[in-house]
């Protein structure tokens, strides 16, 4: 189970009663999650999730987003909303971790995305970068290019015991993106990180976004790219282009593409792809094997890459000129 801090009862008693939120009735670890502890916490006045912050995530990042959540929920997004304790605060601490409450959103992830679902995420996206506007912190993207080459180089030498010819992929792919990934798209705040299982669905309705903890500044396009690789590709790696053009085209529908955008698709699908292999494989060689949780395996984005470096048009993904 994904639990890297322990709470004890009376902590978290303590804690509960710094908010109005009724008495504690019960709470439980939450086994999926990668980068934070999650409790699942049960008052008298609802449900909840109670995140403490591990290492990996920067404190100085909790203002933007928390802040973020709170701007998005104002603006009709159905996505956690931070509780504010009986000082206003949204930012606590406790088992000597920072912390947060936010509220509790219904619904279950699809294990496997029919086209209803890319339809569904693809519409989510283009409502969440167009309320994004407005808000005022900002973030830079870490994770961008020049990060995509700091995680590469603390694992470099030791790509090739992944998949033999990895280093030289990885290697070719930086060079081709540092001259060619495209600047000045139309940008603002971006999820960076929407995958299947930070999306919630009742049947076949979307009713939430979660974990938001990549959330940064960067081309909405690239954040839509991030979305293809993660919704579109079947588990034998194929690319379902049905699904591609559900999720593009109902993107389109309250945001199209310009045309920089849609030419730059391509090489923004490597990039996305890209980043997730580079991120993946590092933690694959520095994860330690009794750790909690399993590291992704990251052969599954060095599949993705080879498809897209096959593409030559925007066409290929489905990806049509909006009306």
């Amino acid at each position: 189970m994904a639990v890297y801090t322990e709470v004890t009862d009376d902590e978290l008693a303590r804690l509960i009663a710094d908010y109005d939120l009724g008495e504690l009735l019960s709470y439980k670890g939450i086994a999926e999650g990668v980068e934070n502890t999650n409790f699942l916490v049960h008052t008298s006045e609802g449900t909840y999730i109670l995140t403490l912050y591990e290492r990996r995530v920067d404190t100085d990042d909790l203002p933007f987003f928390l802040g973020l959540l709170e701007h998005l929920n104002q603006r009709g997004i159905s996505c956690p909303l931070p509780v504010r304790n009986q000082a206003g605060e949204v930012l606590t601490s406790i088992s000597g971790r920072a912390a947060a409450i936010v509220t509790f959103l219904e619904g279950v992830w699809p294990r496997r995305p029919r086209t209803v679902h890319c339809s569904a995420v693809g519409r989510a996206l283009a409502e969440l970068h167009l309320a994004g506007e407005g808000f005022a912190l900002k973030r830079p993207n870490a994770l961008g290019l020049e990060g995509w080459h700091a995680v590469y180089d603390r694992f470099s030498e030791r790509a090739n015991e992944i998949a033999p010819g990895l280093r030289t992929l990885i290697d070719y792919e930086l060079a081709f993106l540092d001259r060619a990934w495209p600047k000045n798209l139309p940008s603002g705040i971006i999820h960076a990180d929407l995958f299947p299982d930070n999306v919630f669905f009742i049947g076949d309705k979307l009713s939430g976004l979660i974990d938001f903890y990549f959330a940064c500044n960067d081309a909405w396009a690239y954040d839509l790219a991030i979305c293809l690789n993660a919704w579109c590709f079947e588990p034998d790696f194929a690319f379902n282009v049905t699904k591609g053009r559900a999720l593009l085209a109902a993107y389109q529908s309250l945001r199209p593409l310009n045309a920089t955008e849609r030419e730059a698709f391509p090489v923004l699908a490597r990039g996305a792809a890209l980043r997730f292999l580079v991120t993946r494989a590092h933690d694959w060689l520095h994860t330690d094997p009794h750790a909690l949780v399993k590291p992704h395996d990251p052969n599954a984005y060095v599949r993705r890459l080879r498809f897209h470096q096959e593409v030559t048009s925007p066409a290929e993904y489905g990806l049509e000129a909006a009306a």
